[in-house]
């Protein structure tokens, strides 16, 4: 029996559509990982982009768990000596861009390079509840119901 390895040319692509009122980031960005990697399908191929394309709306409404809102940081640098700058999950939450949580989430679960720069392509995510992407008629996948920790009420 041969190993399977897929082409390129016969990936099948899907669009899938989650909702992320009240879910946990880590739990949610750990499930978009898997299905931009194509992990989920029984033909995974390390070296090919055979992951669905994925997109989240209600990004603002995202939870952590215990403290992570308050006490998390996300760290840039400006290029300049000493230009190291923090930000707290709830200051971005609460900003222009809160749908850069979840990205960032995902980003730092996928391997990086030309492969995972790709598969981030394939990922979309929205602040609120309207996405142009109807006419890829996407699949609802109800994160929610998959495991009773990933929903968190406050």
């Amino acid at each position: 029996m041969k190993t399977f390895s897929a082409k390129p040319a016969e990936v099948e692509k899907k669009w899938v559509i989650i909702d992320a009122t009240d879910l946990v980031v880590g739990r949610l960005a750990t499930l978009i990982a898997l299905r931009l990697r194509g992990k989920h399908k029984p033909t995974f191929t390390p070296h090919v982009d055979d992951g669905d394309n994925v997109i989240v709306i209600n990004a603002e409404k995202v939870h952590f768990t215990g403290n992570k809102r308050e006490d998390k940081r996300y760290y840039h640098h400006t290029g300049f000596p000493g230009g190291i700058k923090e930000r707290t999950a709830k200051f971005i939450l609460e900003g222009r861009f809160p749908e850069r949580v979840v990205e960032k989430a995902v980003e730092r679960m996928i391997p990086r390079g030309p492969l995972g720069r790709r598969q981030m392509g394939n990922l979309r995510v929205y602040a609120g509840a309207e996405h142009p992407h109807e006419a890829q008629q996407p699949v609802a996948l109800d994160v929610a119901a998959l495991n009773r920790k990933n929903v968190r009420s406050v």
